[in-house]
């Protein structure tokens, strides 16, 4: 097989490790091969700010001189074997039928593993925990980052039992 034959190709896999900071991670494809450079402005452009290791991922791949590079994100869904109506430990209650709603994330730390957000309509703020995230597919969340929630009633309040990046909720509806 000759490089021009992997060109714009679709690859499902898995993300290996992606870090925003340092603004890239890798992802290994489903068939194997060489792990594939995921760079932080090909998952912005997917409306993401973060994702997940482990996270499933469809990408379309092109080979460069420096090896195979994402160029667009198509998917994203969470690890396998976890899906967001799952309650983390935390005792979030499941989510079933709760509508998605607009929201910005106001702050989020990861290393304290929660933070907040304004849901659009709300005069509270809507709380997130980081096992949401990772429930999701997400790993981090950035101030003013445009998410889809769907929220319930916890014990101390509104709290988020799943988080989508808003633009693939448009995505979506197309």
């Amino acid at each position: 097989m000759n490089d021009n034959s992997l060109i714009g190709r679709i690859v499902r896999g898995h993300v290996k490790w992606f870090d925003p900071v340092k603004g890239f991670g890798f992802v290994v494809s489903q068939n194997g091969g060489p792990d594939i450079l995921l760079h932080g402005n090909v998952l912005r452009n997917f409306g993401q700010s973060s994702v997940a290791e482990l996270a499933g991922i469809e990408i379309e791949v092109q080979d460069t001189e420096r090896g195979a590079q994402a160029v667009q994100v198509l998917a994203i869904w969470p690890p396998e074997g976890r899906n967001a109506s799952e309650a983390p430990s935390f005792n979030l209650p499941p989510a079933t039928d709760a509508p998605l709603v607009p929201a910005r994330v106001k702050w989020f730390d990861k290393a304290k593993g929660f933070g907040f957000a304004n849901v659009f309509g709300y005069s509270d703020d809507v709380f997130v925990h980081v096992e949401v995230l990772r429930l999701s597919g997400l790993a981090d969340l950035q101030p003013g980052e445009a998410v889809a929630l769907q929220v319930v009633n916890g014990e101390r309040g509104q709290m988020a039992a799943s988080v989508t990046s808003w633009e693939a909720v448009l995505a979506s509806d197309l």
